[in-house]
């Protein structure tokens, strides 16, 4: 049996305290990564929905952070159908059910609503489309998934007036047409 003298009390307090305090670091650690990624989701205390015009797309819905908003062909104004491995690809704007989502820029208040998500909480819809942002859209004022097929539908942004915009961006970055211009 060992005995307990001062010096061996003191290693003890010591291995103790370092116990506590590397403890307490991993707590505080998981408490900002929690609230880091709390804060990194689409979900919102306000849901905005704003409108921004795009090059060969025209004026089209984005969130409060100018990302492009689509609509998934599969949702057919009735429902959320994009859950799992779809939502990490195209996560959807929630919103928490205590407030309202508002509009901004030439969005309709009037359109706006919301549909339960299978996956927990609410979406935020637009004339009955639930709304989705693209993971390829690395920037604000991008639009990559217009037109996509992917997870099983098409992709595409939706306009203030809640119509779909079915045709595809236009190649290249400027504002200069030549020739028909594909206008007609």
């Amino acid at each position: 049996m060992q005995v307990l003298t001062r010096s061996n009390l003191n290693r003890y307090r010591l291995r103790l305290l370092a116990v506590a305090l590397v403890a307490a670091l991993g707590l505080v650690a998981a408490a900002v990564a929690m609230a880091g990624a709390k804060h990194s989701t689409s979900t919102a205390s306000t849901a905005t929905v704003s409108t921004r015009k795009i090059s060969g797309l025209g004026v089209v819905l984005v969130n409060a952070k100018g990302r492009t908003l689509y609509v998934f062909m599969r949702d057919a104004q009735r429902r959320v159908t994009c859950t799992g491995s779809c939502a990490a690809f195209w996560p959807p704007l929630k919103w928490k059910t205590m407030s309202k989502p508002t509009a901004g820029g030439t969005a309709k208040r009037a359109l706006l609503s919301s549909d339960k998500n299978p996956s927990g909480g609410r979406v935020v819809t637009y004339n009955r489309w639930p709304l989705y942002t693209y993971s390829g859209d690395s920037a604000a004022g991008q639009a990559k998934g217009q037109a996509k097929n992917l997870n099983g539908g098409k992709w595409y942004v939706i306009s203030p007036k809640g119509v779909l915009i079915k045709h595809t961006a236009s190649s290249g970055g400027g504002t200069t047409t030549t020739g028909g211009g594909g206008w007609g």
